[in-house]
């Protein structure tokens, strides 16, 4: 072996034996158990961010793990290729998306090779491959069949710098997700996917997700938003239809003193039509979103329409307003506005001069001020006619009645999710395949004549936003079912139908279906690894697909994901000087000089290039708009694959940000050097004591229990380290793995007796250190081999351990070594250590007392003090009051 540490070199060579003996291809295997290991691919955007390469590194040291423990292991890798950034870059540059998408997969790859990672690459996939997408086109026309598909025109969420439509999870503080501007309102035709047909299954079935993070079920069950109240009929005067409105306060019914309805209602513009004012107004709550995050924080709102809504109960007329915290595409469209007992309602009425009325009083018969705030909390009703002296609780029961013995409503459930829009008015993506026939309507495309191929050599101008709309060769076709001229849908789907299925197709990539019987083999995925940041819109859109592929009868399995590790952010100091404009100039960290306090936290920088002063902001993920990134490459090229994963997973644990810290990566790189001294120093000794194991009662492989004391404890430290290092990878704290094998490494470089020569016809007394050196140091291979493949590879091969690393026993620690013959015990007297004490390990108490009382100087402490009490912490500690 080289004698100084080349991880260059020898990256290279294991990664093309790798590649050569196909050591990540796998195929189905009945007799051993699965793992599918699985981390969220990667958007194309052209080069790795350390966020990627920690993420990877995760789900690749679990991979590596479970094949370690004997089973089939399955981790693939793909692209999530479709989407804005491609659209943008090829505006940018005048090219075609399609080509800027393949050269960026291409060096994504290379770096993802070079990073280590065991990926079974004949499984990629790419979602804007044809292959790929055909399937998910043939799912939405069987879904369209059998009505959980529809189109309809919808008040939706418009991102005018993307130009183009944004679910409401994509909507962030009431901007989009990806561009940040403003979200407008609009109404255009929409094609929608019926979750709200399994709500109730998504929501119950979060309870099964036990290996999922609860924060992330507590969002998944928030945003499903299951609530059980009323609905009920507000007639209209000289209307013939009323409005339905759902309410869960079913008790401050005969509190409503005006009805709320959205500005897109079509009560408000048939209003508008006569009111200019009204008009104007609805025109400025369409730039707003759709959002509820975003209602709750703008500025509440409204005008009169000049028309009255008649109470149900009351039969008296109440106002109606148009208000921009309601929205067409929540519910009705339509609220009943409670001032005394809602805190929106009561700013709303404060405003604009609403009566606010009390009808819930406390039930401990205090008295509010109901003018001054709402009294939003359960109590007693007055003042509500035939429901007076009832309970909140009993209330809600005889209102829904009293309403449904009159026709009027009744009790039913809602849900906050909404059914899933899937349009987007953009090119880049999957088309969407209908067609529309002026003579037949609304035809899907058959199967035969999937997939609908979007044209890629598409190339763009500033004028163009979707093509697809201006290119008759795409859009103009033949009716399926009449045969006559048609258009198809010119529509792409949302990115998140590619995403929301990928995972299946990766089990039978090569299929000529959908899926095949292998998906049954390998799902649901065992072990899924990505950000909290996707809780509600990939995972949520994930489960519910799994469901459409169960009801289709392509799996059998209810769930995708049967554990869910949502690792940290990659974070890192931030550098800025103000500019005279008053914008902040980002300084990346590699620009800077930095003087640091005791705790190693940035106090003063200034540039290395001029000397300039710059502010030291804070810690903050790491990203382009604050420059303070880390190129991973770089540091690839300058330490190796195996530093970067070593310190990724030594740093934090998985599921807690990383702190970035350069000086971290340089002791990372130490360690594996120092690995490699250990491993060059006694290669010689090694490599004899491993062949001499191979031969039957070989001198090498002692009888432990003939060890000197010095031996044994030594032994014994190891095995405990062992044991505790075999449990943190039972709880993925890669972290403390790490640190496992510097303090292995550490004692193997103090082993006593390792001298003597690798001569098996030496007594085994003789040769028991080098055994030791030997058993520790494959210890932390094996420790390792999921960390930093590529050196524990190389030394488990050139030491003589064996030909594949991956393939050997997993470590476990010898009970024996962990026996103790005794024990040191700590002894105090009044609270101050005053001896230390070897007691027999299977002491009892009364004889670990004895011995702490015989000890000389804990008897000079006594003194002529009377001992009143002894208390003993096992295999650690005795304290003796003496007063």
């Amino acid at each position: 072996m080289q004698k100084t540490y080349d991880p260059a070199a020898l990256e290279s060579e294991v990664q093309a034996y790798w590649e050569q003996q196909r050591t990540f291809e796998v195929s189905e295997d009945p007799d051993k158990q699965k793992f599918y290991s699985l981390s969220m691919f990667p958007y194309p955007s052209g080069k790795l961010h350390m966020g990627h390469v920690r993420n990877y590194t995760i789900g690749d040291v679990i991979a590596r793990y479970q094949r370690m423990l004997g089973k089939n292991v399955l981790q693939p890798m793909g692209w999530d290729a479709f989407g804005l950034p491609a659209e943008n870059a090829a505006l940018k540059n005048r090219v075609a998306p399609a080509g800027w998408t393949y050269e960026n997969i291409a060096y994504m790859k290379g770096q993802l090779v070079r990073l280590g990672f065991g990926y079974d690459w004949r499984r990629e996939l790419a979602t804007c491959q044809p292959d790929y997408y055909k399937w998910e086109q043939w799912l939405f026309t069987e879904l369209y069949r059998k009505g959980l598909v529809y189109r309809k025109n919808a008040v939706v969420n418009w991102d005018p710098v993307d130009q183009t439509v944004l679910a409401n999870e994509q909507v962030i503080d009431g901007r989009g997700w990806r561009s940040g501007a403003l979200v407008e309102r609009r109404e255009i035709p929409q094609w929608f996917v019926k979750i709200t047909a399994y709500a109730d299954e998504l929501l119950e079935e979060i309870d099964n997700l036990e290996g999922w993070p609860e924060q992330v079920r507590t969002m998944q069950r928030n945003w499903i938003g299951r609530s059980y109240g009323v609905e009920m009929v507000f007639a209209i005067e000289g209307a013939d239809e009323g409005l339905t409105i759902y309410t869960t306060r079913p008790d401050t019914l005969m509190g409503v003193t005006y009805v709320a309805v959205a500005a897109e209602h079509p009560l408000a513009l048939q209003a508008a039509e006569r009111d200019e004012g009204l008009a104007a107004f609805i025109e400025e709550c369409r730039q707003g979103g759709t959002s509820e995050a975003e209602l709750e924080t703008i500025e509440k709102k409204g005008l009169p329409l000049g028309i009255d809504a008649i109470h149900p109960v009351s039969g008296e007329a109440v106002p109606i307003y148009a208000a921009n915290f309601v929205l067409m595409g929540y519910g009705t469209g339509a609220v009943m506005a409670v001032p005394g007992h809602d805190e929106r309602d009561h700013a709303f009425a404060r405003e604009y001069g609403i009566p606010i009325t009390q009808v819930v009083h406390p039930d401990d018969g205090s008295t509010v001020d109901i003018q001054a705030a709402a009294f939003t909390g359960a109590g007693v009703l007055k003042d509500s006619g035939p429901f007076d002296g009832l309970t909140s609780a009993a209330a809600f029961d005889a209102i829904a009645e009293w309403l449904k013995e009159r026709g009027k409503g009744g009790k039913t459930k809602q849900y906050r999710l909404r059914d899933w829009g899937v349009s987007r008015q953009r090119y880049w993506g999957a088309p969407i395949p209908m067609i529309h026939c002026d003579v037949c309507g609304i035809v899907p495309v058959p199967l035969e004549e999937l997939p609908v191929r979007l044209p890629e050599d598409i190339v763009y101008d500033e004028n163009t936003i979707n093509p697809l709309k201006n290119n008759p060769a795409f859009s103009a076709c033949s009716c399926p079912r009449c045969g006559g001229r048609a258009q198809r849908e010119t529509d792409t789907f949302d990115t998140f139908m590619e995403s929301s299925w990928y995972y299946a197709r990766f089990s039978s990539p090569d299929a000529d279906a959908m899926l095949d019987g292998r998906a049954d083999y390998w799902l649901p995925v065992d072990h899924y690894i990505g950000g909290i940041e996707h809780a509600v819109l990939h995972l949520l859109y994930a489960r519910f697909y799994h469901k459409l592929l169960r009801d289709a009868g392509l799996v059998k399995s209810d769930e995708p994901f049967t554990r869910l590790l949502t690792q940290g952010m990659v974070v890192a100091d931030t550098y800025y000087r103000e500019q005279e404009d008053g914008s902040k100039h980002w300084y990346n960290p590699a620009e800077v000089e930095v003087e640091r306090d005791e705790k190693g936290r940035p106090l003063t920088a200034h540039l290395k290039e001029d000397g300039e002063p710059v502010v030291v902001g804070g810690i903050e993920k790491m990203s382009k708009s604050k420059n303070n990134g880390v190129d991973p490459q770089a540091l690839i090229d300058r330490y190796g694959a195996d530093t970067v994963r070593l310190y990724t997973m030594f740093t934090s644990p998985p599921d807690q940000s990383l702190e970035w810290n350069d000086e971290g990566v340089e002791g990372a790189h130490r360690f594996l050097k120092r690995v490699w001294a250990l491993a060059q120093d006694r290669e010689t000794e090694i490599q004899a004591v491993n062949k001499a194991l191979t031969v039957e009662g070989s001198s090498f492989d002692p009888d432990w229990s003939n060890l000197h004391e010095n031996q044994k404890n030594a032994r014994r430290e190891i095995h405990e380290i062992l044991r505790q290092a075999v449990f943190d990878y039972e709880r993925q704290q890669f972290n403390t793995v790490v640190a496992a094998c510097m303090k292995i490494v550490n004692l193997a470089y103090k082993i006593p007796g390792t001298t003597s020569s690798p001569d098996p016809s030496k007594e085994p007394s003789q040769n028991v250190g080098l055994r030791m050196v030997q058993e520790a140091l494959g210890f932390v291979l094996q420790l390792l081999g999921p960390i930093a493949p590529h050196i524990a590879h190389i030394l488990w091969r050139e030491l003589g351990y064996g030909d594949e690393i991956l393939e050997s026993e997993w470590p476990q620690p010898d009970e024996a070594a962990l026996k103790q013959e005794s024990l040191p015990y700590v002894v105090q007297v009044n609270g101050k250590v005053r001896a230390t004490v070897e007691v027999p390990a299977d002491a009892e108490q009364p004889a670990i007392e004895a011995l702490a009382l015989e000890n000389e100087n804990v008897q000079r402490f006594i003194g002529e003090a009377e001992v009143r009490k002894v208390i003993v912490v096992p295999k650690k500690l005795v304290n003796i009051v003496a007063k």
